[in-house]
């Protein structure tokens, strides 16, 4: 299967650029500052799949100096209108033969890896992540949790597609993004975790540490929204990574 991009039109681009981080996307969000800020060593940053910049203007707000690379040129005409001084580049599939070795401390990939297919992609990807990075460096990646194709979100619906349930490591699997206007479905690939684990192990990195971000019923932040599932399920995996 070859790469695709689900957000290269304009329309959806546009739709994208505008969300923030509302209701499930929220729980993606929400850690990322004081995981990042824990176990980074630096402050030089790249985010690989940085779409319309959202992820790299997160970066930017908590003192990285960060670098956004996409493949979508509708993408990267977004984040470009919303922030000028931004640094963003398009690169093609996989190519980061721009950026020297050993260059980060911290590579950021917010959802990226769910519209990536294939095993070898995968791991061409992340070793050349490993290559960039630094050697105390890290890589934060966040990804969709398998239980998010197969139940209803804050977010995000599935109930049409209930052959999302049958669905092996690599297969497309469709979700609907309610919290924009756009209500095409997205087609993702769905990868558990085991065979995550397996891909870092062959690009030469190692797992320091997981999350799955749930919502507290006794929490303040429970009445923000209103919550479906994300109480008892995590919509959400974010790894931290080493090299080996």
């Amino acid at each position: 299967m070859n790469e695709f991009n689900a957000y290269e039109d304009m329309k959806r681009a546009e739709a994208y650029s505008r969300l923030e981080f509302p209701g499930t996307y929220y729980l993606a969000y929400r850690d990322l500052p004081r995981i990042t800020l824990e176990f980074a060593h630096g402050k030089k940053a790249l985010d690989f799949g940085c779409g319309a910049g959202r992820s790299t203007r997160f970066l930017e707000k908590y003192g990285f100096s960060a670098i956004g690379v996409d493949i979508s040129a509708s993408m990267l005409k977004k984040a470009r209108e919303m922030d000028p001084n931004g640094n963003y580049l398009q690169i093609d599939n996989g190519d980061f033969s721009i950026f020297n070795t050993n260059a980060f401390d911290v590579i950021q990939s917010i959802f990226t890896f769910d519209n990536i297919p294939g095993w070898d992609n995968k791991i061409n990807i992340f070793s050349e992540m490993n290559r960039m990075l630094k050697r105390d460096g890290i890589i934060i990646n966040l990804v969709s949790s398998p239980e998010i194709y197969f139940h209803e979100w804050a977010s995000f619906s599935t109930k049409d597609y209930p052959e999302n349930k049958s669905a092996k490591c690599g297969e497309i699997v469709n979700i609907i993004n309610t919290d924009i206007a756009d209500s095409r479905p997205v087609e993702d690939i769905i990868w558990p975790d085991e065979n995550y684990r397996q891909v870092y192990d062959s690009a030469g990195l190692k797992v320091i540490h997981m999350e799955k971000p749930l919502i507290d019923k006794n929490a303040e932040e429970f009445k923000y929204f209103n919550w479906i599932n994300e109480t008892e399920m995590a919509p959400w995996v974010i790894y931290v990574l080493m090299k080996k």
